[in-house]
């Protein structure tokens, strides 16, 4: 059965990057893996996709046809994949056939996943096919800056899993650029794990503009704490361990550890069984210097297991234009 990832996200999230990393770390691996580039204005990409969905329709013949916008004919050519799915799974076939491992490089605009059903629609026809899928939802790490900007990432968050109806990995992307942006309010675990929002409520009706709203700040951080779905791994594509790490997290969600056991993959599947996320977010922390006592943490197990596996591959360099 053929397993792979759906990476979705903002704009700007790190997508196609990610995307690109993530290839070169599974062939590393000796997972044989291919890219499917369902963005159709995913122009200039670093990877070639064995499948694009710009040799079904393109952006700027959907925006001509029908006198659309970049966002109307966005939707329109995912709408328009939608009822030509004999077209996809045609083109997927072969790599079915030889076992390959897919990584779906999706759209960045986030209607797509929030209340429009296309892609939805997409994805229950490829488990039709006995596709093993994970969705990983990559946001920019910078969010956490800001209480009103992380509180809107969780219900972005929150919204898509829902929608999407999948096997979740949420990401925080990009997260050795956050020093840069100054000290956070909460150490790395805090928004990882998402833990009690009365102490980022404090912060939203006392330090920012959004203190007017604080009966309707106070009722959507009630709202996420009650559905208890959302939390976070933490994402450098630049830094092997860090990709090693979350693709733990992404062969526990679409069963890939348990289903898939070919020559090379044994050892991420012992290495996936021990993962403690809290343990992950501190190993991040003071990996790219985001603790905020500036103190130390000694590398775990877990990390000590995997470094023997992935210190002689080649990633990509972190790109801050995707």
């Amino acid at each position: 059965m053929p397993f792979g990832q759906l990476v979705i996200g903002p704009p700007g999230s790190g997508k196609t990057t990610y995307c690109h990393g993530m290839q070169q770390f599974l062939n590393a691996l000796g997972r044989k893996t291919v890219i499917v580039n369902l963005d159709p204005a995913n122009e200039n990409t670093p990877y070639t996709s064995a499948v694009n969905i710009e040799d079904l329709i393109t952006l700027q013949d959907a925006m001509d046809a029908h006198d659309l916008g970049p966002n109307g004919g966005m939707v329109y050519c995912i709408e328009y994949l939608e009822k030509n799915m004999q077209w996809l799974e045609d083109q997927l076939q072969p790599f079915v056939a030889d076992e390959y491992y897919f990584i779906f490089d999706c759209p960045g605009q986030v209607e797509l996943y929030t209340h429009n059903e296309a892609v939805r629609t997409v994805m229950r026809r490829l488990e039709k096919a006995d596709f093993r899928l994970a969705c990983v939802h990559l946001v920019d790490a910078s969010y956490c800056t800001e209480a009103a900007k992380f509180i809107s990432v969780l219900l972005l968050s929150l919204t898509t899993m829902l929608m999407l109806e999948l096997p979740h990995v949420n990401v925080l992307s990009k997260i050795d650029l956050l020093p840069q942006l100054g000290e956070l309010d909460f150490n790395l675990e805090y928004y990882t794990a998402v833990m009690d929002l009365d102490y980022l409520l404090f912060h939203l009706n006392e330090r920012e503009p959004s203190a007017r709203f604080g009966e309707l700040n106070k009722v959507m951080c009630g709202l996420i704490e009650d559905f208890s779905l959302v939390g976070f791994s933490t994402l450098c594509i630049s830094d092997k361990q860090s990709v090693a790490t979350l693709l733990k997290e992404v062969d526990k969600a679409n069963g890939y550890i348990f289903g898939a056991l070919t020559e090379g993959n044994e050892e991420i599947m012992l290495a996936a069984d021990s993962t403690d996320m809290l343990e992950d977010a501190r190993q991040a922390q003071a990996r790219y210097g985001v603790l905020k006592d500036g103190g130390s943490v000694q590398p775990s197990s877990t990390e000590s297991r995997l470094s023997s596996m992935i210190d002689k591959l080649k990633i990509v360099e972190h790109d801050s234009e995707h």
